[in-house]
């Protein structure tokens, strides 16, 4: 059973399904406040967490995060579950914060041409752990991506920043929204002259505008954040 939780209007044009990083689980504070400011700005955000995650929130082994690799059958599954209680007409974005938005863009150009998907989110793509030389994982992010792609990034974040991220000649279909000073959760330093909560607005009003574009459903209404319902969990078998 994969559980899920649900924030914004169950009913929206488009709907943003989200999965956790390697080390934190879907309701850490960073996906807990995005949630909450994509659903103010109009969209349905799903969230779920993969098994080894689901295990430790029942108490159960740290387990490391297996490879991306080994975790996109979970993810299709979802994406197909998902889909199938979805409302007549809503389109479907696919994504998560670091490792959960890199597996998502390794299903998301096939996903794509064949319409499951409207597009991808990515927040904090981890192009490469940091301090290391190896190469950056962009291999299927060249040039015959054609998946309308938006990766939210901090211009300082250790796993790829504006200035590493400037020559790796990815594909047109991938857009960027940078934070300001942000690092891999987006915050910024002290002195930066903004703060975490600017940040992650504006990243909000990115992924909201990103949404409203390639799904084909206008402008979302950017609404004051809290307006839009709480979050609901639900189980859903995968």
């Amino acid at each position: 059973m994969t559980d899920l939780i649900d924030n914004g209007p169950s009913a929206a044009p488009v709907r943003l399904l989200l999965a956790h990083g390697a080390g934190a689980p879907m309701t850490s504070p960073f996906l807990e406040r995005m949630a909450e400011l994509l659903a103010g700005r109009g969209l349905a955000v799903t969230r779920f967490e993969f098994d080894y995650m689901a295990g430790r929130r029942m108490g159960g082994a740290r387990r490391p995060a297996p490879k991306a690799e080994a975790l996109i059958p979970a993810y299709r599954a979802v994406i197909d579950s998902v889909r199938q209680t979805m409302p007549r007409g809503q389109r479907l974005l696919i994504g998560g914060k670091s490792m959960g938005g890199r597996i998502a863009s390794m299903i998301a150009g096939e996903l794509g041409t064949a319409g499951c998907v409207a597009g991808l989110v990515c927040l904090g793509y981890p192009f490469r752990p940091p301090r290391s030389s190896g190469a950056p994982r962009i291999a299927h992010l060249g040039q015959g991506f054609s998946c309308p792609a938006l990766i939210v990034q901090g211009e300082r974040d250790p796993f790829g920043g504006r200035a590493d991220v400037a020559g790796y000649g990815l594909s047109s279909a991938v857009r960027f929204h940078w934070a300001t000073d942000g690092d891999h959760d987006l915050k910024p330093r002290a002195a930066s002259g903004t703060t975490h909560e600017r940040n992650l607005a504006a990243a909000a009003d990115a992924v909201a505008a990103f949404a409203g574009t390639v799904a084909g459903a206008g402008t979302l209404a950017l609404k004051p954040s809290g307006a839009a319902p709480g979050p609901r969990a639900r189980g859903r078998r995968t």
